[in-house]
């Protein structure tokens, strides 16, 4: 858990992207020690390598779309949930177009990619950073704070006038188990009324029923129904951990948010790292000394590893 990690192997899929309609072809490839995960766009010329940092951030409107020298890779959330998930630091990402495959609308397809490469240690240790102070954020009715916590544990709640919506509030502690098992398989959702305006737009012209949940006023359209009872607050718990992933780093503290998105997010981590005082990074020599720190590590281990020696 201290040390950083890459794929074992490459691995490949193709899926529909969600705004352009178009089928889109990635491929995951090992990288380097301090790679991290960066986004290759094959289809431009020349070719332009797009880091997931926050720094590369340029919009938030409809999902996290990251640029670099005028080239855009966008919704990116769910594969980088699914990288944090796992515990990948590591990977080299080739995209044939302009961003990733929606897929199912959740990243448990991209957990399964993940899981079917497997991973191996590398030696360079991870760096942590650990919140030691609260801090906050607040845009109108949207709240959005880091506390120091032992663990990583993510707080959300969100409020929809849908019958079926509500009010919903869930409180998750982190591990690559129960991501796979409660949070990974949560899709993304949208009412009937805002999709037929943003394909009028021309936006989510490869949106589906295959690929997010979709409500009208009173049900959800999808045939096969909900995957869980709260999957909407499940989802937004998903997002976020793509959004902490940008910090280059694991993050262990709370997260306690209500009625937050990307655009909240991504401020919150900005204006963080803006604060030293509220955080410290640190590292771990050997399993020993991480095991002696005052707060756990993010547990991971599901995928099969292969020791740094190997």
């Amino acid at each position: 858990m201290h040390r950083q990690r890459t794929l074992n192997k490459g691995v490949a899929c193709k899926g529909m992207g969600l705004h352009s309609g178009r089928v889109i072809h990635m491929r995951i490839h090992p990288a380097p020690e301090d790679h991290g995960i960066v986004f290759l766009r094959t289809d431009t010329k020349p070719r332009v390598g797009i880091p997931a940092r926050l720094d590369h951030v340029v919009d938030t409107t409809l999902a996290t779309t990251l640029g670099k020298d005028g080239v855009v890779v966008s919704t990116v959330e769910h594969f980088l949930s699914a990288c944090a998930g796992m515990g990948l630091d590591n990977a080299l990402v080739e995209l044939d177009g302009p961003e990733v495959p929606i897929m199912d609308g959740s990243a448990a397809p991209f957990v399964y990619l993940l899981r079917s490469a497997g991973t191996r240690q590398q030696t360079r240790l991870k760096r942590f950073l650990v919140i030691r102070r609260p801090f906050h954020l607040k845009e109108g009715d949207k709240r959005a704070s880091f506390y120091p916590s032992r663990e990583l544990r993510i707080s959300f709640t969100i409020r929809f006038r849908h019958p079926l919506i509500h009010e919903q509030t869930l409180s998750f502690a982190f591990s690559d188990r129960s991501y796979d098992r409660e949070i990974s398989r949560a899709r993304t959702f949208g009412f009937l009324r805002e999709v037929e305006a943003l394909k009028s737009q021309g936006y989510a012209l490869g949106g589906s029923l295959d690929n997010a949940i979709v409500l009208d006023e009173f049900r959800v359209l999808n045939e096969e129904g909900l995957r869980f009872q709260d999957e909407f607050v499940r989802h937004k718990i998903l997002d976020s951990l793509g959004d902490f992933s940008l910090l280059g780093m694991p993050l262990i503290g709370h997260f306690a948010a209500h009625k937050s998105g990307h655009t909240l997010n991504h401020r919150l981590l900005k204006e963080l790292l803006n604060q030293r005082k509220h955080w410290r990074i640190v590292e771990f020599p050997s399993a020993e000394e991480a095991m002696k720190a005052p707060f756990r590590l993010p547990r991971v281990g599901l995928l099969d590893v292969v020791p740094a020696s190997a």
